[in-house]
């Protein structure tokens, strides 16, 4: 029987290359994040409690497109490692109130800094025009599968500053 020479599944595919570019930078992401003492993940809830200070899980888990089980359980094991601190809103035991302490403030300005370096190892062969089309293209992108999804419409402030910086960029000066 002739060989045939193999070829990893969905190579010339665009998603194939998405994802294996997104599980290197994880890897990258997670090997840094392991020297904080942190898991892969943990750092999107210190990252979104450093924006917005205080949160409550529910908003917590809305903003990072978790189940609020699964916001539970990463803040209960932030707040094993002293990161975040709960409360409970005064007049409504029932609403919990999430912020990060000191020791979450370091850490979050850390992992500030493992993710510009991770971002730099990813962009180090693309020149600036490649860096803006390339962020332009999967931000596109993710807004096709939101749609598909049936959750489009969730742009966000952010989302919409991002594309006119992208758009001032581009202008020939």
């Amino acid at each position: 029987m002739p060989s045939k020479k193999m070829r990893p599944p969905g190579i010339r595919s665009v998603g194939w290359a998405l994802v294996q570019a997104a599980r290197l930078h994880r890897a990258r992401t997670g090997d840094r994040l392991a020297k904080l003492g942190l898991f892969a993940g943990q750092e999107q809830v210190v990252q979104a409690l450093a924006a917005a200070g205080t949160m409550t899980m529910g908003d917590l888990a809305a903003l990072l497109r978790v189940r609020p089980p699964t916001a539970s359980k990463t803040v209960t094991r932030l707040a094993a490692l002293g990161i975040v601190e709960r409360r409970a809103e005064s007049g409504d035991g029932r609403v919990v109130r999430v912020q990060l302490t000191e020791a979450g403030l370091a850490k979050a300005e850390a992992i500030e800094r493992i993710q510009e370096e991770v971002e730099a190892e990813l962009l180090d062969h693309l020149d600036k025009t490649d860096r803006r089309r390339l962020r332009k293209l999967l931000r596109k992108a993710a807004r096709g599968l939101a749609e598909a999804a049936g959750a489009s419409g969730q742009t966000t402030e952010v989302d919409a500053e991002i594309e006119a910086e992208d758009e001032a960029e581009a202008l020939p000066t």
